[in-house]
């Protein structure tokens, strides 16, 4: 009899839009995983991709494959669902963020596992996995240069890109749950939280007046955790992308600039490193580092991949830590009395009009 561990993880992709397809690339990459099987309405029946793998139009279909693991790469509003429905079928689950429309999608998805604690479930916060990220992590857990006393962060983008049919869809409330904020913005709330801890007091501008679709197209917030402020802004009026992340500390100061990503439109990833003085009169030493390649997909379908193989809780993208971030992404929503009046957001959880 052959070894269990010695056979590739068969995998089913629910999903196969852009995103699904570039998570189809890098799981063809791993040595440890096979794609099976695919799903998308867009598919004209069943049929079979270039290299094998068989393709169907709904997930319920492609639930009835033998499969390993779901990667889950569908809209807000139906995501919640396929990832319960794998969970029930005994399979490992990677669900691309956010996970869900709002908090009560992500309750349900938690309850659930709590009933299959062996099954493992990850969540696509792809931005812990850039590199100057985790080198920027490395030196505030190191305690080089103390501890984190603020953050400022900024991430925007033109405007809303959608792709394909129903390409409006990110910008329809009951698909969607949000905007900018829950779309791109979660990246940021995620880190912000990865290098900042916890925040309880916060208030919020949330506003649609360019755009005025029914999602926002700008949210900012200031938050207060304990003994770290941040600001943030989310926006699809930034009309130069932008990805900018300041860390301040009591011994200098972490500036991460640009992403690297598939528009290469954020410009080249750097992170600056700048090592307070006595005597520097504010202008310390700098070091800059950039960073020419994109290890991320790659890795965290690696870390996912080891995490099945050897039964190792899931660190980066936990359900316990998507969780957190939902929270924390609807608490800036709500933190706008006249937001959460107009959308009547109660507790986190939106009522749709």
């Amino acid at each position: 009899m052959s070894d269990p561990s010695s056979t590739p993880l068969r995998v089913g992709i629910a999903g196969y839009g852009v995103v699904g397809k570039r998570r189809h690339h890098f799981i063809d990459a791993h040595p440890d995983m096979k794609l099976i099987a695919v799903c998308d309405r867009t598919f004209d029946g069943t049929g079979t991709l270039d290299g094998g793998a068989t393709h169907y139009t709904t997930y319920t279909e492609l639930l009835g494959k033998s499969l390993d693991v779901l990667f889950v790469c569908m809209t807000n509003d139906i995501a919640p669902d396929v990832t319960i429905a794998g969970l029930d079928r005994g399979l490992h689950v990677f669900c691309e963020k956010p996970p869900g429309r709002d908090v009560a999608d992500i309750v349900r998805v938690c309850q659930k596992h709590a009933e299959t604690p062996h099954l493992k479930l990850k969540y696509g916060f792809n931005h812990r996995y850039h590199d100057s990220v985790r080198d920027a992590l490395a030196i505030v857990e190191s305690g080089e240069l103390g501890a984190v006393i603020n953050l400022r962060g900024v991430y925007g983008k033109s405007k809303f890109v959608s792709f394909g049919e129903n390409s409006d869809w990110r910008v329809t409330r009951a698909i969607a749950g949000g905007g900018i904020l829950l779309d791109q913005g979660i990246h940021m709330v995620d880190l912000m939280r990865l290098f900042g801890g916890e925040f309880t007091d916060i208030s919020s501008f949330i506003s649609n007046d360019y755009w005025k679709h029914d999602v926002e197209d700008n949210a900012y917030a200031l938050m207060r955790g304990k003994g770290v402020v941040a600001m943030l802004h989310s926006s699809a009026t930034q009309w130069r992308h932008r990805f900018n992340l300041e860390v301040t500390l009591q011994r200098g100061s972490l500036i991460l600039s640009g992403i690297l990503s598939g528009t290469k439109s954020y410009g080249a990833e750097t992170l600056t490193i700048a090592r307070a003085a006595a005597d520097d009169l504010g202008d310390p030493d700098e070091e800059t580092r950039e960073y020419t390649n994109d290890p991320s997909w790659a890795d965290e379908i690696a870390e996912f991949a080891t995490a099945v193989r050897e039964d190792i809780p899931i660190t980066n993208g936990s359900v316990e830590e998507a969780l957190k971030t939902m929270q924390l992404v609807y608490a800036i929503y709500c933190a706008d009395p006249d937001w959460r009046a107009r959308w009547r957001l109660t507790d986190g959880v939106p009522e749709l009009p």
